[in-house]
């Protein structure tokens, strides 16, 4: 396997960077109002001591301006992990540069070498650029399992239900 020199692990001193990117794809995604993630947080998740978050990141001229924040997910139809991409964003001026391919490279190589069988994430409906980008690639959308959430008081509500009913 080819590797991109531009991509790496993420390392301690890049989470500030890392929770910039967080906020500009928040942005781009006209949510900046529910992104709340501090250093603090990101930093924990990646790596404290129970920490089961990866990223990668995607330089330029030693500037970090994209990754790729992921974890393991399982498939028991399969018996074996996958990644879930939580999170791929490159800055809009860097966008076209292959930053974003480079990065969901060094994720299917993760898979590749480890025998993680499913790489999967989610995209707004409404991001045609993205949308196409994973279709040139070969992805394919999961229209048959549509995503449920529960957050803030309706995850709240279930959480302290009655057991009876």
């Amino acid at each position: 396997m080819q590797t991109d020199d531009r991509i790496r692990r993420a390392r301690p001193a890049d989470v500030p960077a890392i929770v910039d990117l967080v906020h500009g794809l928040a942005e781009y995604e006209r949510a900046s109002e529910e992104c709340h993630l501090t250093a603090d947080q990101l930093t924990t998740a990646l790596f404290g001591s129970t920490s089961a978050v990866f990223c990668h990141v995607a330089l330029a001229d030693e500037e970090i301006v994209g990754c790729a924040i992921w974890f393991l997910s399982f498939s028991t139809w399969r018996g074996v992990h996958g990644i879930y991409l939580e999170d791929l964003f490159v800055r809009p001026s860097q966008r076209g540069s292959g930053l974003g391919k480079a990065l969901l490279t060094a994720l299917a190589q993760e898979c590749v070498t480890n025998d993680y069988e499913r790489l999967e994430w989610s995209v707004l409906d409404w991001n045609t650029p993205a949308i196409d980008f994973y279709k040139s690639l070969g992805a394919t959308p999961q229209t048959e399992w549509p995503t449920y959430r529960l957050t803030d008081e309706a995850l709240a509500k279930v959480a302290f239900a009655p057991l009876d009913g």
